[in-house]
Formats: structure tokens, C-alpha cells, sequence
């Protein structure tokens, strides 16, 4: 018996207007994602991949098509509901961190679980030991390089012990060997917990390090 998908996307299509032109981004993209499984969205700029992965984590409203996070229509849950979803079983990190500059580290990654109505700080100072940053818990955003801001987010992300974590681009802002690093600590995390990865990146080396790469051509997954 094949096991069901975590996350389920059918015909979904979104456009944007600029000016008086209507812009087609998704033209009735489905798929499906397995638990556990690393899927890298790739493309060229423009492509969708963002708008994609935004509509599949519940960021980005459709104007057709459905998605199912495991049972739950993401889109049919209503509003404050859909953020609870969010907070307890997604995890989100972005290219430009989104770290706020007058927290440390610590206070930072324990942000989600305050907002979920509880405080984790023994497991928030664990999780930056795992991604490396024991000796940095105490630091503000500005004392740390790009690639340990990253790794903050990271740990951020994963606080409330989400089945998914989205990425978008996490690798966009860094040099290659910052990006390389950051690109395995989420791999190895996605393999270590059996926790599923979905990522936007635009660089092919790097995605085919995942289970499966699909790529996105003028608002389509291309054959």
C-alpha cells in the first residue's frame, strides 16, 4: 500500500497584475510530497518557484486550484486557524533571515514557540548547538557573519518541531562554501528527523543533493 502524501497540490494557478497586464505565474501546477522527502524547486527567475512554494506553505492564497497539508485544505480552514497550522507543523527560512536585529540569538530562535503560547529555551539553546552556534546564543543579528545569521534561522525554524520546513532560496544571500554548508545542515536535518524539505534554489549542484528535483518552467512543472 503506498503511503499517502503529506502534501497535496492540485491546479493550482495564480497571476499578478502589473499595470494593466495580467501576469500568469502558476498555470495549474499539482503535485504531490512525501514525509521525509527533499523536493528542490528550481527555475529560472520568474519562473513561479517562489510563488509556488509560498502557495504550498499556506503564505500565498490560490486563485484556483486546492492544497492539502496530510487531511487539512490549507486554503479551506480559515484564516486564524491556517496560522495556528502554520506556527505548530511548518517551519520558514528565507533567504534575507528575517532575524529581528534587537534579540540574540536565543531570544530570536525561541520567537515561534512564544507565539504558540509556551517557551522552549532548553531545547531553543540545543538546537544552536546543533547547527553549530553553542559559543553565539548571546549575540545580536549584528554580530554574527551572514551564514550563522542563516543558521539562527534555521534553528528558528525548527523550535516547534515542524513535519516540514520551507526554504526559499536559503542559500541566496552567502558565498558558495556559507551556502554549500547551510545547504547540508538542512539536508542533514531533513534525514536526520525524517522531516521533509521543500526548497527554492537556483543552483542545480546544489538541488540534486535532494531526492527529487522539479523544475519550473513559465508556470508549469516542465515534463
Amino acid at each position: 500500500m503506498s503511503q499517502a502524501p503529506l502534501l497535496r497540490a492540485t491546479g493550482l494557478e495564480r497571476s499578478f497584475k502589473i499595470g494593466r497586464r495580467s501576469i500568469q505565474v502558476l498555470r495549474g501546477i499539482s503535485l504531490e510530497v512525501t514525509a521525509g522527502e527533499a523536493v528542490f524547486l528550481c527555475g529560472a527567475s520568474g519562473a513561479g518557484k517562489t510563488t509556488l512554494l509560498y502557495t504550498l506553505a499556506g503564505l500565498e492564497r490560490p486563485e484556483a486550484g486546492e492544497v492539502f497539508f496530510e487531511t487539512t485544505s490549507v486554503y479551506g480552514i480559515g484564516d486564524s486557524r491556517l496560522a495556528r497550522l502554520r506556527n505548530a507543523r511548518m517551519g520558514f527560512v528565507f533567504q534575507s533571515y528575517f532575524l529581528l536585529p534587537e534579540l540574540t540569538a536565543l531570544e530570536n530562535v525561541l520567537v515561534p514557540s512564544l507565539i504558540g503560547g509556551g517557551s522552549a529555551a532548553e531545547r531553543a539553546e540545543a538546537l544552536l548547538e546543533r547547527v553549530g552556534l553553542a559559543e553565539r546564543i548571546h549575540h545580536l543579528p549584528a554580530e554574527l557573519s551572514g551564514g550563522e545569521q542563516q543558521r539562527v534561522a534555521i534553528a528558528r525554524a525548527l523550535i516547534n518541531d515542524p513535519i516540514v520546513l520551507f526554504a526559499d532560496e536559503p542559500t541566496g544571500n552567502l558565498d558558495s562554501r556559507n551556502g554549500e554548508s547551510i545547504m547540508e545542515l538542512l539536508l542533514g536535518i531533513g534525514r536526520a528527523d525524517r522531516r521533509t524539505l521543500i526548497v527554492v534554489t537556483h543552483d542545480a549542484e546544489l538541488a540534486r543533493r535532494g531526492d527529487r528535483v522539479l523544475h519550473i518552467e513559465d508556470g508549469l512543472i516542465a515534463a
